[in-house]
């Protein structure tokens, strides 16, 4: 398929906006959508969505949040918590460490954690893929406790105990 734009490179970035049951599509190749960036955020709403999503804050406490948070820069790239909003990105890979408290509720919004753990691939339980789901869970509960999300951690807490008796079922057989 070819770019909508240039109409000469293939269209590697496909878009789909769907509004009340009107479908948009647009098909870009990378140089022009590179070059559409900014027009296609403000079209497709993509700021606006991470923006929605980062808004988690009760009213008040936004309010002094977003006095700090303009003054709160990267010491890296000089973007603030504001440029994030607006843009629906980050400056640089330092501005995950300094915006990471803006970032956490946003990202388990999203993900349902905060920290990324990866894929197993999909094959055949074994009892060592089994002890290492378990202490990936246990250091999921460490990190919620100490965030004080008892939901989440009694929720790992209950997957740990489940995997851990059908591992003991196992090794009795």
């Amino acid at each position: 398929m070819k770019c909508d734009v240039c109409k000469i490179r293939e269209a590697t970035v496909h878009l789909t906006e769907i509004i009340n049951d009107n479908v948009t599509k647009l098909h870009l190749c990378e140089q022009c959508a590179k070059e559409k960036s900014q027009e296609m955020e403000e079209h497709f709403g993509l700021a606006d969505l991470l923006s929605g999503l980062a808004d988690l804050a009760p009213v008040m406490e936004e309010k002094k949040e977003k006095s700090a948070e303009v003054s709160i820069k990267c010491s890296a790239c000089g973007f603030t918590f504001n440029n994030f909003r607006k843009m629906g990105r980050l400056g640089c890979p330092v501005c995950y460490e300094i915006f990471g408290k803006q970032l956490s509720p946003l990202l388990r919004k999203i993900h349902g954690t905060d920290s990324h753990i990866g894929k197993t691939p999909a094959k055949k339980d074994t009892v060592g893929d089994k002890v290492t789901l378990i202490s990936d869970l246990k250091a999921r509960l460490e990190k919620a406790v100490e965030l004080e999300e008892f939901e989440e951690a009694a929720r790992l807490r209950d997957q740990i105990r489940e995997l851990e008796k059908k591992e003991k079922k196992e090794g009795k057989q």
